[in-house]
């Protein structure tokens, strides 16, 4: 558990050693045992699973999945354990017959994505990764090396428990840590992704250049976040909750959020897809039983939120780091 020894070591090779080093500095100040409350449950939780090997592992499909032969008590003993890790939020995943419905259909997500973006031997960053559903999948498409930010240990956590059964030599891994730990010009990615985190931000566009800072030049950004309809004027501010998101800042309009990627130094930039959030995308289920987007709209009217804003929508772009 937490072995990012070969990380550190492969940054350090390709002449990344000072950001290795702060990464390793911040990666045990944030797992320190004292620095949140349940940590030590969820280590304890992780030692109790069961101690399985998988024979065939799949990363290029909707639900990563790992299947073996176990014994019904070996099943019933994990999911149980796996269950100690609730809410999960993104995936799906399959282990050992036991599905993990998630909260997102992250594999449509990445089914519309997954076509306009070259990862075949790249190193890529992803930024806000939650649990690392999409990092399984990027090593799928080939990629050479996948790192994961994101603050929140319960998914760094959950990262930990799927490692153990898709792979812990596999060099898909998540890290404690926001894009603050992204240095000025590293320019050490082929492709970064920000996925669901520039609405998050209250500064979007120190977001944006904190992500043209991590790729080498003429890397490629894959964004997406929520948007608004709109000319290249209007942002909506929500003034208190999105959808009951207290921490929701900025929803530009697609020209809003392309002139932002100019001011920052980004080229060649192509809207690939927008998409409304359906409640089949996102929902709560039995691996997430907290409220979810049915909860978060109008009753009355599902193009709205529940505060009186447009309903949740999505748009990917793309573009080149200069």
């Amino acid at each position: 558990m937490f072995d990012f020894d070969r990380l550190f070591e492969d940054l350090t090779a390709e002449g990344f050693g000072d950001w290795a080093a702060t990464l390793k500095r911040e990666t045990a100040a944030a797992l320190s045992s004292d620095g949140h409350g349940s940590l030590t449950t969820w280590i304890d939780a992780w030692t109790k699973l069961p101690d399985i090997a998988a024979d065939t592992i799949r990363l290029d499909q909707g639900a990563v999945e790992a299947t073996g032969l176990i014994s019904d008590d070996e099943r019933a003993e994990l999911r149980t354990t796996l269950q100690q890790f609730h809410p999960w939020r993104k995936g799906p995943f399959r282990l050992f017959d036991i599905d993990i419905d998630t909260e997102w259909r992250s594999d449509w997500k990445w089914d519309r994505l997954q076509n306009h973006v070259e990862l075949r031997d790249r190193r890529i960053l992803d930024v806000g990764c939650g649990n690392g559903y999409f990092g399984w999948r990027m090593l799928a498409a080939g990629a050479s090396l996948v790192l994961g930010l994101d603050p929140f240990l319960l998914y760094v956590m959950q990262h930990e428990v799927l490692r153990r059964y898709l792979g812990p030599s596999c060099p898909n891994y998540v890290l404690p840590a926001t894009d603050a730990i992204i240095p000025p010009r590293l320019n050490a990615f082929d492709v970064t992704f920000s996925m669901g985190v520039l609405y998050h931000r209250t500064s979007p566009v120190d977001h944006l250049k904190a992500l043209h800072d991590s790729l080498k030049t003429g890397g490629q950004l894959v964004l997406e976040t929520l948007i608004v309809d709109g000319d290249a004027r209007r942002v909506l501010v929500p003034e208190g909750r999105y959808a009951k998101m207290r921490n929701v800042w900025f929803l530009p309009t697609v020209p809003m959020l392309e002139l932002w990627l100019r001011r920052t130094k980004f080229t060649d930039i192509r809207l690939i897809d927008i998409t409304a959030t359906s409640t089949d995308e996102q929902r709560s289920t039995d691996w997430m039983t907290f409220e979810s987007l049915p909860d978060f709209l109008d009753p009355a009217d599902q193009t709205k939120t529940i505060e009186g804003y447009p309903a949740p929508v999505r748009a990917i772009l793309t573009a080149t780091g200069t």
